[in-house]
């Protein structure tokens, strides 16, 4: 896998990285988005995209961000994350959240 969304992205879900992406390989969930590592090139050109910096490359996850790789591999296969192809609006109160550290609990599963 060689980039992960992480933690940063819960209640955030910029979409900035979903327009420079070559593969169309974003998927979103009600408030976080993930990327499908069988179609990621690991290009990196998501990467500066991010605002709230929640794209990682997979070799440098922290020990806190580890459960992220194995998330975006299980939620991408997940018929309920749609295929996202072109960005839309952050979600409302992004910029308050960006700020909040340990949001885990409050990733949406559908």
């Amino acid at each position: 896998m060689p980039f992960v969304v992480t933690e940063a992205c819960i209640n955030c879900k910029h979409t900035d990285c979903v327009d420079v992406c070559p593969m169309d390989c974003f998927l979103e969930g009600p408030n976080f988005l993930v990327i499908d590592p069988v179609e990621c090139i690991d290009c990196s050109m998501c990467v500066p995209e991010c605002p709230v910096d929640a794209i990682v490359e997979a070799c440098d996850l922290t020990d806190e961000q580890l459960p992220y790789a194995e998330l975006n591999a299980r939620l991408s296969q997940d018929p309920r994350w749609k295929p996202l192809t072109r960005s839309k609006p952050a979600l409302p109160g992004h910029a308050q959240w960006a700020q909040v550290k340990d949001k885990r609990n409050a990733l949406i599963l559908p």
